[in-house]
């Protein structure tokens, strides 16, 4: 299961966007012939949101999820639409 945990960790990541540093090392050779840091850059490079990786997460751990909601009733709809809405509001401190 830890590993199918770190799949999914992989796919949001993916899915979402991220950033990472990107290292660019150059090398020269001493006086013993040894090769030895001369430049190391590093610079922040962005990764966009992949569509392909959104896909393989709602088709996986989120189609059961979409199918229960396409079998709701208008009022079950609503009261889950005021549950989400409740939520957000706890998580972002009430701006709704």
């Amino acid at each position: 299961m830890e590993e199918e945990a770190k799949i999914k960790k992989a796919l949001m990541k993916k899915a979402l966007g991220y950033c990472a540093d990107e290292v660019i090392e150059e090398y020269v050779l001493d006086e013993d012939g040894q090769p030895k840091l001369a430049k190391k850059k590093v610079t922040k490079k962005h990764f966009s949101p992949d569509i392909s990786a959104i896909k393989v997460l709602f088709e996986k751990y989120y189609k059961t999820y979409s199918e229960e909601i396409a079998s709701m009733t208008d009022e079950q709809l609503e009261e889950e639409k005021e549950r989400l809405l409740k939520l957000l509001k706890e998580e972002e401190g009430g701006n709704y």
